[in-house]
């Protein structure tokens, strides 16, 4: 059986992102409580719902690593998509809708914000927390991504136990400048401003969860691995000089860590049956050699109509 997706790396992230979210959580709501300010509600609830995530982000990470099995022959990778798609649904109805609801309602009727320093000061150590996960997260998102522009290389990731954190934590520590805004403006005599921030903080929840449910919508549904490694798996194919064409290239994330690919091609007329699977068997360590996270390989001559199935070095 192949082996399982290596996630040390994303349940590093998880749980630092755990850690700090419960710990806000638990101090905003609190200064929300004493003072009585809206934006810090909202960013409690923000920091709730972050707690919670990155709970269902764990479990998915458990459920995926499993090994295969007789009812999931590829394995279980594809679990931690759904939980991540879970933690957009959350996002934008726990997160985003409530605080904009929390927001307007202040807006239409504003409340004063008593002892505003209390908020300035939770605001300050949640920055503190939040900027500690976020830098776990930048840190293995950089790994990852290389050389590659930021936005490419977010689009482009197939581990939303990572670009999840990534992006929670980037909005947590907008939304605690909104916040702060916020406060400030109620506590200068705007009594609309607090309201205001929590609703600012609500859309900005919502822009966050609907990028989050359309990536792993996509990888739920059968995302091709990256051109670049399609492109390099038929250049190092079409090089070997036993092999006439290779007609097609096939393939579709299993997991952040897993690819499977499927190749047709057409061998040159005089290989034997035996030079053939000699070739096929070649092959599956060229493709290997391209990514490591190509972990099944099928490879099919398109004269021959023979299949050969060959998958990662643990199997």
């Amino acid at each position: 059986m192949a082996s399982a997706p290596k996630t040390s790396g994303s349940h590093r992230v998880v749980l630092a992102a755990l850690a700090g979210n419960l710990a806000i959580a638990a101090t905003k709501f609190v200064a929300a409580f004493l003072t009585g300010s809206s934006a810090m509600l909202t960013e409690a609830i923000h920091s709730s719902v972050d707690t919670g995530n990155q709970g269902l982000l764990l479990l998915g990470l458990a459920r995926a690593s499993r090994p295969p099995s007789q009812t999931h022959p590829f394995g279980y990778g594809m679990e931690l998509y759904f939980w991540s798609f879970v933690v957009a649904l959350l996002i934008f109805a726990l997160g985003g809708a409530v605080s904009v609801y929390q927001g307007v309602h202040k807006i239409l009727a504003p409340e004063p914000i008593d002892q505003a320093w209390i908020n300035f000061l939770v605001i300050g150590l949640a920055a503190v927390f939040e900027g500690g996960s976020f830098l776990v997260a930048w840190r293995e998102f950089k790994t990852v991504r290389g050389d590659t522009p930021f936005f490419r290389a977010l689009k482009g990731s197939k581990d939303p136990s990572i670009f999840a954190v990534l992006l929670e934590d980037g909005a947590a520590l907008l939304g605690l400048v909104l916040a702060a805004l916020g406060v400030a403006g109620s506590a200068a005599g705007l009594a609309w401003a607090d309201g205001a921030a929590s609703a600012a903080i609500g859309v900005l929840l919502i822009l966050v969860a609907i990028f989050l449910a359309n990536e792993t919508r996509s990888l739920l549904t059968g995302e091709a691995a990256s051109p670049r490694i399609v492109e390099n798996v038929r250049k190092v194919l079409a090089a070997d000089p036993r092999v006439e064409t290779v007609t097609e290239v096939l393939s579709m994330h299993l997991g952040p860590s897993e690819i499977l690919l499927g190749v047709t091609l057409d061998f040159q007329d005089q290989l034997t049956a035996v030079e053939i699977e000699d070739a096929a068997d070649d092959f599956h360590a060229l493709i290997q050699g391209v990514d490591r996270r190509i972990t099944r390989v099928f490879v099919r001559s398109g004269r021959a109509r023979a299949a050969y199935a060959r998958s990662g070095p643990n199997t």
